[in-house]
């Protein structure tokens, strides 16, 4: 199990009382520990893998748009530090990083602990404290560079991520698969929204839903469509705000609930999984629940 990560995703520093912010990677790592995971840099991302998804214009605005000092704002919540666009691409540089180690054979599964998150992030807008769309990004990859036929990505963050499913709308070579809570932000992720080529599947799920209804709803949608699908590689936007104890939302998830979606996860993935973390702001709980679902993912891939 191959664990990426890098200090320079300490320097997207948000303003005070955010909930996205440093201290997020410590709780991650409090998770980790004891683990018997090999741990990697996430490389410097490449522009060109970027480009995958975001138009140029848009990259060149978002680098321009980063301050010297303090904070610039791109929208009601997303914000850029003097070093926000160096961790972003350190993100970037470590899910393709990661999916170049799995599809090599490196290691059959790899968690991407990094930020700023990217499921929200649109083909030409930030949002959600998102900037680029790494987990898009890394399925284009697998595909455009690997040559892989079929990909699928899951996305288990209480948000929809309505970015990934925005880059990967009219993308007929992968599956974008969510469950999230509904009404929330952003307020998509309708069951309606099927994709251009019928490869997008929405799991709205109703405030309070406990791990016992999520599972159920996984058994019966999301884990039969990822076999129907047969990908090659499975990629996880691993989002714990879920979790009974974060504030940010209304599910009722406990950690184990987590190492149950990484063993089912695991299976449909056939052995080649890449997992990049998400949401989760309750820092206890984002500790348990890295180490339930990294956890079940080291025994599973030893």
């Amino acid at each position: 199990m191959l664990v990426f990560t890098h200090a320079e995703c300490d320097g997207h520093v948000t303003p005070p009382g955010h909930p996205e912010r440093v201290e997020r990677l410590r709780a991650v790592e409090a998770g980790l520990e004891g683990l018997a995971v090999e741990r990697r840099d996430c490389p410097p991302g490449d522009e060109a893998e970027v480009l995958r998804c975001h138009p140029a214009g848009y990259l060149a605005r978002v680098k321009l748009a980063v301050p010297a000092e303090g904070w610039a704002q791109l929208d009601g919540d997303t914000f850029l530090a003097p070093g926000s666009h160096r961790a972003a691409m350190r993100a970037v540089g470590g899910i393709c990083a990661a999916v170049d180690a799995v599809v090599a054979g490196e290691a059959g599964a790899a968690f991407v602990a990094a930020r700023p998150p990217g499921h929200h992030a649109e083909t030409a807008q930030a949002m959600g404290f998102c900037l680029y769309g790494t987990v898009a990004i890394g399925a284009k990859r697998a595909l455009d560079h690997h040559g892989l036929a079929r990909v699928a990505v899951v996305d288990f963050d209480v948000h929809h991520g309505n970015g990934t499913q925005d880059l990967l709308w009219d993308e007929a070579r992968c599956l974008f698969a969510s469950s999230h809570q509904r009404p929330l932000f952003p307020g998509t992720g309708a069951p309606e929204e099927r994709g251009a080529h019928g490869q997008v599947l929405n799991l709205p799920l109703r405030a309070g839903s406990d791990g016992a209804a999520m599972r159920a709803a996984y058994e019966r949608v999301i884990l039969p469509a990822l076999a129907d699908w047969r990908p090659d590689l499975v990629l996880v936007s691993a989002g714990f705000d879920a979790h009974a104890a974060d504030p940010l939302a209304g599910l009722a998830w406990q950690a184990e609930d987590f190492r149950w979606l990484a063993a089912g996860l695991w299976e449909a993935a056939g052995g080649r999984m890449v997992s990049a973390l998400e949401g989760g702001y309750d820092l206890d709980a984002l500790a348990a629940s890295v180490a339930a679902y990294v956890g079940e993912m080291t025994r599973l891939s030893a």
